[in-house]
Formats: structure tokens, sequence, C-alpha cells
């Protein structure tokens, strides 16, 4: 897997209320920019989602594949592609959630291959539009509840 892009942003709440947001995955379309669809195809013991189907369409990274999803309590969850779409061949990522003066430092990190060549620094320049756009997302979408 490529270079990882990552990014941190202070939400004024718990973790497990960001979690929450998080692991809400239907409801991706409403805050989280790039997704079109979200479908939660299986959940695991915990009771969060474990596979999800995504529709993505972030300009030059537009495509359907499903991650699987690994829960660490309310501290961090991670992902990696689990069925690969038409474009993204590879897929990794997580949040980590941690304590921060007034609320939770949440901090994304993203890799992401594709099948056709791209240079690196538009790759990661749309690693962190996704990224950036979904932490600003998540932050109103946390702190508008």
């Amino acid at each position: 897997m490529a270079d990882r892009t990552s990014s941190s942003i202070t939400i004024g709440a718990d973790r497990s209320t960001i979690m929450a947001v998080i692991a809400d995955f239907p409801s991706y379309p409403e805050w989280a920019g790039q997704v079109k669809a979200a479908d939660v195809l299986e959940t695991g013991e915990d009771g969060r989602p474990s596979r999800v189907r995504f529709v993505l369409d972030a300009g030059v990274i537009s495509d359907d594949y499903v991650l699987g999803y690994e829960w660490d309590g309310d501290d961090a969850v991670s992902w990696r592609l689990a069925d690969a779409g038409r474009m993204v061949s590879g897929l990794t990522g997580s949040y980590r959630l941690d304590g921060a003066p007034g609320g939770t430092e949440v901090t994304y990190e993203l890799a992401v291959d594709l099948k056709v060549p791209m240079i690196g620094m538009i790759k990661r320049k749309a690693e962190k539009v996704i990224i950036d756009t979904a932490l600003r997302g998540l932050k109103r979408r946390v702190e508008g509840r």
C-alpha cells in the first residue's frame, strides 16, 4: 500500500458520540460529501458494521466497492478493501479518537491505490480532499446533534 495521507480535527463531543456517528453508515450521504450511498452488508458480534458497500464520487476517484471494518471500542476503527471496484484496487484507512481539551481529537488516515495510473501528487491531493471533507462533515454532524 502506498503512502498514507492523514489529518486531524478537534470535535466538541465525547468518543462514544463521535463513534456512533462514524458507525451510522446509511447516514454518510448526508454529511460525507463524496459518499453517494453506504449500505451495511454484515454486522459483527459487537453490533457494529463489519462489511459496508460504498458508492463514492470524489471527482478523479469514482467507484463502488466494499470495505471490511475492525472496531476498537470507541478508540479507533480501521478498514481495508474487501471487494475492489472498477477503479479502486487497494484502500486502507482509520479513524483514531483521542482526548483533547474541549472534546476529542479525531485523526483520519487514508491510503488509496487505483487500477489506473495516477501521479502520486494528484492521488495524495484527492486523498486529502476526501479526508478534509469527511472530517469537516463529521464535526458538523456531531456538533449539530
